[in-house]
């Protein structure tokens, strides 16, 4: 009982040689290899694009998303405050949604490389990004060295404004549709909460 103790108390004292937890490690790995897959996925897709905005949109969320790398890999090595603070991202394409439903030809898997077009590219775009949101919302869940959770947690807004930007651009397109309810059933389900009546704090 008492060599318990005392282990315990010179753990308490002593200053851990790395400041991470081991589940941790297997997080910020699987984060950052996720973020390497990005980047050299949008490498692959360069070439590949015909459509200027799109490029445009790769380059900057490519731009973005290597200084987030660097940001993330200092942290994670050092485990203090990056030199450089993690950025935000600012999209450039505005916010208007086009509502509707319209078909088209039937949707197939490509039967050669040739047969990639910019609405796949762009498709893959919006899967990554997806993909790397969600993995970072639930791993910063499960951060314990403070500096790198918060740069994870932080950046999450970021890489789900770098995926609405591709959903609006492939919506603008045509890629993307967003159909709606008929307008009586879209009423009963905004309307099917009420708000709490609140009474006031003493």
């Amino acid at each position: 009982m008492e060599n318990k103790q005392t282990s315990q108390k010179v753990s308490e004292e002593m200053p851990p040689p790395f400041s991470h937890g081991g589940h941790e490690l297997f997080d910020v790995h699987e984060v950052l290899s996720a973020v390497v897959a990005l980047l050299d996925q949008y490498k692959l897709y360069e070439n590949q694009i015909k459509d200027t905005a799109l490029t445009d949109i790769l380059n900057r969320q490519s731009q973005y998303m290597t200084q987030l790398y660097n940001t993330m890999l200092e942290a994670f090595q050092t485990g203090e405050k990056p030199s450089t603070s993690t950025q935000v991202y600012k999209m450039t394409e505005s916010n208007n949604v086009i509502y509707g439903l319209s078909l088209g030809k039937p949707v197939s898997p490509i039967q050669s490389a040739s047969d990639v077009t910019d609405q796949s590219l762009s498709s893959y775009m919006l899967g990554q990004t997806k993909s790397l949101a969600s993995l970072m919302a639930m791993t910063a869940l499960e951060m314990t060295n403070p500096v790198i959770r918060r740069i994870i947690a932080d950046s999450v807004p970021n890489v789900i404004e770098m995926s609405y930007e591709i959903f609006l651009y492939q919506n603008k397109h045509g890629y993307y549709q967003v159909p709606q309810l008929k307008n009586e059933d879209m009423r009963g389900l905004l309307e099917a909460y009420s708000p709490v009546n609140k009474k006031p704090l003493n």
